[in-house]
């Protein structure tokens, strides 16, 4: 039965496991692979006596850690019942032989965890760990590693098109072709923990704020999905459009069209979710159970197994639960009441069940007077933030200044500030003479005053007092809470890489036969020589997996100069989309930044010669797409700046076209070169920016998107700083207090953001 034909119930779990299960692999039709904290990766396959149960077949057993991320290896020659993938905290890649269920490699070269494997469509296997690198690995050995984010990389996943997708602790999600990135996704406010293949879709994101997002390729957030209580460390999707994801809260939730529809409680953390091919659910708890559900009433588990979950889950609620700081396993039970009371109104908290219940002694009529349920937060922690996967009552956002690098604080109420102060400072080596300041700051920032304190303290290394309040001692730098902006500062740049290829070489090839029919215009047309080459240039432009090894001939970039010099302007808007995606290519890139530097600036002609008015729209359109994919090779950027005032001026009717593309590119153009004069600190150019933006800005009646992008470009250069003033005086404020206003989520935020650096004025 199909996924979405009900909800959700047990069909069976699998035991075997010592500790947590902390990730799953589908493989094939063969069965499923699980990895553990335990340091062993085990498969399981269907138990031919009972299809809705599997059973465990191979136990592998290599990794001196606790395994993560795993990855399937279709069969081969080689490996005739297939492989795997598996990836551990010891900074291992170990790849496994199903069949003997032993390591035929493992790849040294991480430095830190592995947190994501995959296989490409090469053969090549790419891994991603904490210490921010991304590693291909070919027969054995690196071939290629990169710094694919600035901080700890915790996801990467391969896409349909070959590309490959990571997720960070810097909570943005990279796309890669190579080792190039052609795209940075930004939304999430806090680590990017998972990743998975929405089907012909996009991309779906697991992120410590709690959120799941579904992206575009183009890197627009297509929806949020809410629910969750905690970091969410997992997601997945069925071609039946149905999204689970795993969380710290102990849900597993069902998704459709980003609404919940089902909520699936654990009795534990869920690690990692997956969908078996024919719709049913895969959970990791940290248990150290997999369990499986299922829509299909014939798979799904007998009475006798679901009394025996719901035994386990109400076991662990009543072990976890807390009721005024207590557990509630902890409560004495109903016989506590045989016990009278002491005075009218007390009151005593007893264990009915898997809750606490309240009662209070009536001394008239000489009994105890029920109450009612005693409620709390699911664990003690409800409102609470989690930081390392604890719950806190609260973590800030603790910036020291000195150009060092947020910090974050946790702290309970009711915790000793100075003992916390210490052990914070230790973590984080920071000099334990800053401790009164962090006191103070954990005081101002929890409201407490008046609180008595034990302020006495022991150097845990020499066992000598190290410090006592009121002393002298060297001051912290500035220490306050950190503003936690969404949207800005933006970083990287935005590029159209979508094309309709086909589309453009029966563009090309229709008005190619109608000049070649023409007698006066025959000579512009291309011969069936060069048009076989335009169909190798596209054969290579599809291939984009290998844009870090393929290459053009001379002849092919002949080609495209002869088309843009000397095709009528009405027939250009296809070569412009066909150069539009070449300029994306390392080495298409390098071949036109020759020619320009040579002195035939044939893109800055024939920018001027489509920009005429009246300028066609699909001439407009194709033009300033291949002016944004511009930034995307270093080698542009020269040209870009020199070339900045007459392009922005060229397309500044763009922002009144009637077309929305057009008035998104523009806007996405802006954005780029916002983030290209930061750079380069450009007060002149940003200026120009800015005034060209602020008019998309402000305007309520715009796409939300090319808003959106427009709004960026502006919070971006105030937060720079060189333009700050100048954006005041053009009325930013206005701008600013009109999108926070807004009923779209995103451009509230980025109001916000902008306001609170005008506030900082």
């Amino acid at each position: 039965m199909a996924a979405e034909s009900g909800h959700f119930r047990l069909r069976c779990e699998l035991r075997g496991h010592e500790e947590d299960v902390r990730g799953i692999c589908i493989c094939g039709d063969s069965g499923i692979a699980t990895g553990s904290r335990d340091k062993t990766v085990r498969f399981w396959s269907v138990d031919e006596s009972e299809k809705r149960s599997y059973v465990l077949r191979k136990t592998m057993v290599g990794h001196s850690s606790f395994v993560g991320p795993l990855a399937w290896i279709p069969p081969s020659e080689h490996l005739p019942e297939g492989g795997l993938l598996s990836g551990g905290m010891d900074t291992l890649v170990i790849a496994w032989d199903l069949s003997t269920a032993q390591a035929n490699q493992t790849l040294k070269g991480h430095q830190l965890q592995v947190t994501g494997v995959t296989l490409d469509d090469h053969g090549d296997i790419l891994s991603s760990s904490i210490d921010c690198t991304v590693k291909r690995w070919r027969n054995g050995h690196v071939v290629e590693s990169w710094q694919a984010h600035q901080a700890p990389i915790q996801a990467i996943l391969k896409l349909p098109s070959g590309e490959i997708a990571t997720g960070s602790t810097d909570q943005t999600l990279k796309i890669w072709r190579g080792s190039t990135c052609v795209h940075t996704f930004l939304g999430h406010t806090d680590t990017v923990r998972g990743l998975a293949v929405m089907p012909n879709l996009g991309i779906l994101s697991a992120s410590h704020d709690g959120c799941v997002r579904l992206w575009a390729l183009s890197g627009e957030t297509l929806l949020e999905m809410v629910g969750h209580s905690s970091i969410v460390y997992s997601v997945a999707a069925h071609s039946s459009g149905v999204v689970a994801s795993g969380s710290e809260d102990r849900f597993a939730k069902l998704w459709r069209d980003a609404a919940c529809f089902q909520s699936i409680e654990h009795p534990g953390c869920v690690w990692d979710v997956k969908f078996l091919p024919n719709g049913d659910l895969v959970t990791a708890c940290s248990d150290g159970v997999i369990r499986m559900w299922t829509t299909d009433h014939e798979r799904m588990a007998g009475p006798a197994e679901v009394e025996a979950f719901e035994a386990q889950l109400s076991s662990y609620k009543c072990n976890t639960k807390m009721v005024g700081g207590v557990k509630v396993s902890d409560l004495p039970g109903l016989e506590a009441l045989q016990q009278p009371g002491s005075k009218n109104g007390q009151t005593k908290i007893v264990r009915e069940g898997d809750s606490g219940v309240a009662y209070s002694w009536n001394m008239a009529e000489y009994k105890w007077d029920k109450i009612g349920e005693v409620v709390d937060g699911p664990d003690g922690s409800q409102g609470r933030k989690t930081l390392d996967g604890v719950p806190y009552d609260h973590v800030f956002d603790v910036d020291i200044g000195d150009g060092e690098p947020i910090r974050r604080l946790p702290y309970n109420r009711g915790d000793n500030p100075y003992y916390v102060a210490e052990q914070w400072l230790l973590k984080e080596g920071l000099p334990l003479t800053y401790r009164e300041q962090v006191v103070e700051f954990i005081l101002k920032n929890t409201g407490q005053s008046n609180v008595p304190l034990d302020n006495s303290f022991v150097d845990p290394y020499t066992g000598a007092s190290a410090y006592v309040p009121g002393q002298t001692s060297p001051l912290m730098p500035s220490l306050t809470q950190k503003y936690s902006f969404k949207h800005i500062p933006k970083r990287g740049m935005l590029f159209f890489d979508m094309a309709q290829y086909d589309g453009i070489l029966r563009k090309i090839a229709e008005f190619n036969s109608t000049l070649a029919s023409d007698e006066g215009q025959r000579i512009l047309s291309l011969n069936d020589g060069e048009l076989l080459r335009v169909n190798a240039v596209v054969a290579v432009l599809k291939d984009s997996s290998h844009y870090h090894a393929s290459t053009f001939a001379d002849i092919d970039l002949n080609i495209v100069v002869k088309l843009l010099s000397s095709w009528p302007t009405q027939m250009l808007f296809p070569v412009l989309d066909f150069v539009k995606m070449m300029v994306l290519h390392p080495h298409g890139a390098n071949l036109f930044i020759q020619i320009v530097q040579s002195g035939n600036d044939i893109l800055m002609e024939t920018i001027r010669r489509v920009s005429v008015v009246p300028a066609l729209s699909s001439n407009q359109l194709t033009s300033i797409r291949l002016v944004v994919n511009c930034f995307k090779h270093s080698c542009f950027r020269t040209w870009l700046q020199s070339h900045r005032d007459e392009i922005i001026d060229l397309f500044s009717e763009c922002c009144s076209s009637s077309n929305k593309n057009v008035q998104l590119s523009y806007s996405t153009l802006l954005l780029n070169y916002a983030v290209l004069l930061i750079e380069s600190k450009d007060e002149e150019g940003q200026l120009q920016v800015l005034s060209a933006v602020m008019e998309m800005g402000e305007a309520q009646e715009k796409d939300v998107d090319i808003r959106f992008r427009a709004l960026v470009a502006i919070g971006s250069l105030m937060h720079d700083g060189l333009v700050k003033q100048q954006a005041v005086q053009l009325d930013v404020e206005s701008i600013a207090a009109s999108a926070k206003a807004s009923k779209e989520i995103k451009i509230a935020e980025v109001g916000a953001d902008i306001e609170h650096l005008i506030r900082t004025i």
